[in-house]
């Protein structure tokens, strides 16, 4: 018995041991990690971002990512050997006080190989500014952490090739480029954690809102509640000294900038947008077209079940062209997920109002031209913009728990319209990458919405029968 109470003895002060010693293992172990992170480190994208509040452990999961791939024991990636990256700061100094400490605090010092200091000395290397760590790669071979400030220049990012670049906090969009060339030819990650403190930035632009559609960029945003370890009250007490903008990037992580607030914030990502499904075709509707040619040309097709929810399934969005290729792709769409003709094989479709009017350039008509190339489109939509966007929202609202307005994740542009339409001056909506949006506003404001009516009582169907043969002057009861 004293043998086995010995043991336990041992086995729970080994455990204690690693708990002081091997962070990684804990972080590993779930206790130190939360839903967000695990979905950060499971991700396959090659560029994918944390947005977090201030405290969200959005760092930890940055420098965790560096030592998984460093050491070559990533749990859901393809792990390499003789792996070299950056970690990227702000500063020097806050590289020492942020980033660098944590690589320390999860890389074990029976891992590291060599540490090149910058400054201090390479036995208290968490009290100087390191330049790399060598590091036990356990597929074999050497892995290199170099560290890297954004204040020392773009110039000082170039001629390196590298399998990944961690950004702790937002970089300067040069230095960001140039650290996208660096991992190009090993197909190498960029990911970055932070804090959106600086407005509506190039990263905003680039990986909010995804502008160029780019398949492998990934966000996921982490907020102060996301993390189990803080305090509720120092939550609560924090949340009273911040002012909303504050509030939404310091504990939300999220884009925040004075005086241009979103128009549709009832819109979220994670429930109206989608994967795609097969439809059944009673379900397809109308195609929805704003016209441009130099500016973009924007087309959705819209599927309405019979609960009234309206589903966004494809869409065309390109500038730069004529009627002849729009007019062409959107019957290529159109073949390809077998959307209906009228009885004559032609496509139906709303348009801008403005596509009626004839142009110096030509003596017809973009609604002629559409007719012409068999797209019958219908320029009598409702275009008035307040009662367009009232009516969207309506269709966002979940006042029932659902919306009524689902879009399918191919709908790059859609979504990304929906993310970034902002108010501007003069009570007025900016009027910037908004073609998506207007002719998903013709379209809704086109469509009636149903109505539900209740269930008529016996008392209420026989007065209206009453009411009816008293109008055909049948006085007979």
């Amino acid at each position: 018995m004293r043998d086995i109470v010995e043991r336990i003895c041992k086995i729970e002060a080994e455990i204690k041991k690693r708990r002081e010693t091997d962070f990684l293992a804990v972080y590993n172990t779930g206790e130190k990690k939360h839903e967000k992170q695990l979905a950060f480190h499971k991700c396959q994208k090659r560029n994918r971002w944390v947005f977090g509040g201030n405290r969200s452990g959005k760092t930890e999961c940055g420098a965790v990512e560096c030592v998984y791939m460093a050491r070559g024991i990533h749990p859901y990636r393809q792990n390499r050997k003789d792996v070299c990256g950056w970690v990227v700061s702000l500063s020097t100094q806050v590289q020492r006080d942020v980033a660098q400490k944590k690589i320390l605090r999860y890389l074990r010092k029976d891992k590291i190989v060599d540490i090149v200091m910058l400054s201090g000395r390479k036995d208290a290397p968490e009290h100087g500014v390191i330049d790399f760590i060598r590091v036990k790669n356990e597929l074999g071979g050497t892995s290199v952490i170099g560290f890297k400030s954004c204040d020392q220049g773009r110039e000082k990012f170039q001629g390196t090739s590298l399998d990944f670049v961690w950004f702790d906090e937002e970089p300067p969009e040069d230095i960001y480029i140039e650290c996208r060339m660096r991992v190009m030819d090993k197909k190498g990650d960029i990911f970055g954690t932070m804090t959106p403190l600086k407005g509506l930035t190039f990263v905003y632009n680039e990986i909010y809102l995804n502008r160029h559609a780019d398949p492998e960029v990934w966000y996921e945003f982490v907020e102060w509640c996301d993390n189990p370890y803080l305090d509720e009250g120092e939550i609560r007490a924090l949340e009273m000294t911040l002012d909303e903008p504050s509030l939404q990037s310091r504990r939300y992580g999220k884009f925040a900038a004075a005086g241009a607030g979103l128009v549709y914030p009832e819109f979220d990502e994670s429930v109206h947008v989608i994967e795609p499904f097969a439809l059944p075709a009673e379900w397809q509707d109308m195609i929805s077209i704003d016209p441009g040619f130099n500016n973009p040309l924007s087309a959705h097709w819209y599927a309405v079940d019979y609960d009234d929810n309206v589903y966004v399934v494809a869409e065309h969005y390109e500038a730069g062209r004529d009627v002849d290729y729009h007019a062409e792709k959107i019957k290529q769409i159109s073949e390809k997920i077998g959307w209906h003709t009228d009885g004559q094989g032609r496509l139906c479709a709303l348009i801008d109002s403005a596509a009626k009017q004839r142009t110096l350039g030509s003596v017809k008509s973009v609604v002629e031209l559409f007719y012409e190339r068999g797209i019958l489109v219908n320029p009598n939509v409702e275009k008035d913009l307040f009662s367009g966007i009232a009516r969207v929202k309506s269709y966002l609202n979940r006042q029932n728990g659902l919306p009524n307005l689902y879009i399918f994740k191919s709908c790059a542009h859609l979504i990304s319209e929906l993310k970034g339409y902002r108010w501007g001056s003069g009570d007025l909506p900016r009027k910037v990458d908004d073609h998506s949006l207007d002719e998903m506003r013709y379209y809704l404001m086109t469509k009636p919405k149903k109505v539900r009516v209740e269930e008529k009582t016996v008392i209420q169907k026989d007065k209206e029968r009453r009411i009816r043969r008293l109008r055909r002057g049948n006085f007979s009861m």
